[in-house]
């Protein structure tokens, strides 16, 4: 039998035993058992943020650096309203969580006692799974079964609300030998028939191409590897969303670049023009998808998650397969092999896709004197890549220049923000990423907005001595809200110039921070230059042209066809060259 330990020791040694090494939290009365547990143990390292969700996006960054889960520990009523943001953004991009909140006593429950909240309702429709545990002797129990939860299938946060009594009250720990939960228990393998279905219809194929998420990535280093092997086999080219670089390397003959509405050409324009689509470990969002009624309309669709809501939710698909992506890639790779496959001529197609790729569509045209956004993290890339940095970003224009300007070789290097476009995500998951990989360069390529969402977390890379780097792309304006502004609205800049900058270096220097300015195109290399040489923590104002906006785009709700690559172009344009070419 074990011991008889607190609700708050529970807490401490479930976490050891789940081999959790870091917990990311901000005190108050209702966890101050359990903070007094950490303090009398040194398994477990606690990194003290400065706000809520700045924890929770911390240990994003932690999990999608590593692959392991992120643990959350705050207190109750405001600190776990304030973490509400951080859990819906990894619940969007599914991303392993484990967030202990602190809550009063049971007796109090539902008497609007002070710092209380409806934590459990709050945070249901924004969590994969959430418990209040009432009874420490379920303490254990449930800490194990919500780890399980939080990591396995479709990867998401899950909360534990944990009344003040519960924690103080003792009962007995026992860590169990198996962990699983009764009812939830995802489908990993996938159907055989199915896939021997898939990869018939790959061989097929005349115009086939691979769709790609962060499902590959969830699913581990080897799902990656697998699925370059699957590429190189069947000669197909491979796309990515947003949350999916990193999959393929950037420079990869086969690789076409992220798609969607900031993709490239070649890659939108091959979606719609496919005879086959293979999405592995994506859900049709939005964002790539544009206008359903007109996505890859002449295609026939094969769909692979491990998520069964996400098949057919947005787009109907021809075959469905549920399952762990990487365990369904290799499942292919040996039935593609064992029929004797080759792969098919698509000398026609990659010939239509070299055209695509001929408009440049990631080019930009210099505008005057200024220094264009494009080139400075173009140059953040060329004069970085040799290190392998870990990149996170804010959200806005930076967010997309960064995902078609700098180029990703491997999976988890790439944190950014995705399905709910946090701003304010940026600096803490660097952090969260540099207390995971302490020896890694981590940047978080960053809006002049958007890093003032979270920038209290400088004190926090200070007291653990983080070496992180901020790139700030400084136009002096909401970047992405003043783009659609002038597109949409007329060019009415409503509330979206940045007025009342800090002066970023006196900031960085009062955080005891470097401070850097980048005032034009001459100062960029010294810059950079300077920035990784400091062995500290460093901002860099990089001060950009005002009115650059990101192209490629296509517009809300239209579709792949309706592409514009540069500002002088109307809608259309992409449409009218595509068909030159088919």
């Amino acid at each position: 039998m074990g011991a008889e330990l607190t609700g708050a020791e529970i807490v401490v040694q479930a976490l050891a035993d789940l081999g959790v090494e870091v917990v990311f939290g901000y005190p108050g009365g209702a966890v101050l058992p359990i903070y007094d547990a950490i303090f009398a143990q040194d398994r477990i390292r606690h990194i003290l943020v400065r706000h809520e969700q700045a924890a929770v996006h911390a240990a994003e960054g932690y999990a999608r650096s590593t692959g392991k889960v992120g643990v959350v520990l705050v207190t109750s009523g405001p600190g776990a309203t304030n973490a509400v943001t951080g859990i819906t953004d990894a619940l969007m991009d599914s991303i392993p969580l484990l967030v202990l909140t602190g809550q009063v006593p049971t007796h109090l429950i539902g008497t609007d006692a002070f710092q209380e909240c409806d934590t459990v309702g709050i945070t249901r429709h924004c969590s994969k799974h959430n418990y209040l545990v009432k009874d420490t002797a379920r303490l254990g129990p449930v800490l194990h079964e919500a780890f399980y939860i939080a990591r396995s299938g479709r990867p998401g946060p899950v909360v534990i609300d944990i009344p003040k009594d519960v924690q103080i009250l003792k009962a007995r720990y026992d860590k169990p030998g198996v962990t699983g939960h009764k009812t939830y228990k995802p489908q990993v393998k996938g159907d055989r028939a199915a896939i021997e279905a898939a990869v018939e219809m790959i061989a097929a194929a005349e115009r086939p191409i691979f769709y790609t998420g962060g499902g590959i990535i969830n699913s581990g280093p080897v799902a990656t590897q697998l699925l370059r092997e699957l590429a190189k086999l069947t000669g197909a080219p491979v796309t990515s969303t947003l949350m999916g670089l990193g999959t393929m390397p950037d420079d990869h003959p086969q690789f076409l670049g992220m798609l969607g509405m900031h993709g490239s050409y070649e890659a939108n324009m091959a979606m719609n023009r496919s005879d086959l689509m293979v999405c592995l470990g994506a859900r049709f969002d939005d964002r790539v998808t544009g206008r359903l009624d007109a996505f890859s309309p002449d295609s026939r669709k094969i769909h692979v998650d491990i998520d069964r809501s996400s098949i057919n939710k947005t787009v109907r698909v021809d075959l469905g397969i549920i399952g762990d992506v990487g365990g369904v890639i290799e499942d292919m790779i040996k039935i593609w092999r064992a029929r004797g496959h080759r792969a098919a001529d698509l000398a026609a197609w990659w010939s239509d896709i070299a055209g695509w790729r001929a408009r440049d569509s990631f080019g930009y045209r210099q505008t005057g004197p200024e220094l264009m956004p494009q080139h400075a993290i173009k140059r953040l890339y060329e004069l970085t890549r040799a290190q392998k940095p870990i990149i996170s970003t804010e959200v806005g224009q930076h967010q997309m220049w960064a995902a078609q300007h700098f180029g990703f070789h491997d999976p988890n290097k790439w944190l950014t923000s995705g399905g709910l476009g946090t701003m304010g995500y940026g600096l803490p998951a660097a952090i969260g990423a540099q207390v995971a990989n302490p020896g890694a360069l981590v940047i978080d390529i960053a809006g002049e907005a958007s890093i003032q969402m979270n920038i209290q977390e400088l004190g926090t890379a200070t007291q653990y001595r983080l070496p992180v780097k901020i790139f700030i792309i400084n136009n002096q304006y909401m970047g992405m809200v003043r783009q659609w502004q002038e597109l949409n609205h007329g060019g009415r800049y409503s509330e979206s110039y940045s007025d009342s900058l800090p002066d970023f270096v006196m900031l960085a220097q009062a955080y005891g921070w470097k401070g850097i300015v980048i005032e034009g195109p001459d100062d960029l290399d010294a810059g950079i230059a300077a920035m990784l040489a400091h062995d500290g923590p460093v901002i860099v104002d990089c001060r950009v042209s005002q009115t650059a906006n990101c192209f490629p785009m296509i517009p809300s709700g239209a579709s792949h066809t309706d592409m514009i690559l540069h500002a002088s172009e109307t809608r259309g344009e992409a449409d009218e060259d595509a068909k030159a070419l088919v």
